[in-house]
């Protein structure tokens, strides 16, 4: 697991953390926070596993 991807699954876990909060708390911006950052995490995972696949192919 690569850089990218360590990052990525800490993003969405941070995340997930904050929207399960702002549903707690009933802090709909915080709840959004949330959704958002797990997005971003799990664009950012999405890139790192490219990047690995990228580094397994032969070049020609």
């Amino acid at each position: 697991m690569g850089k990218d991807q360590v990052k990525g699954v800490a993003k969405q876990a941070e995340g997930k953390a904050k929207e399960v909060a702002g549903v707690a708390t009933g802090n709909r911006k915080l709840e959004a926070e949330g959704k958002l950052k797990q997005a971003e995490g799990k664009g950012q995972e999405t890139v790192g596993k490219a990047k690995d696949e990228l580094k397994k192919k032969p070049r020609d």
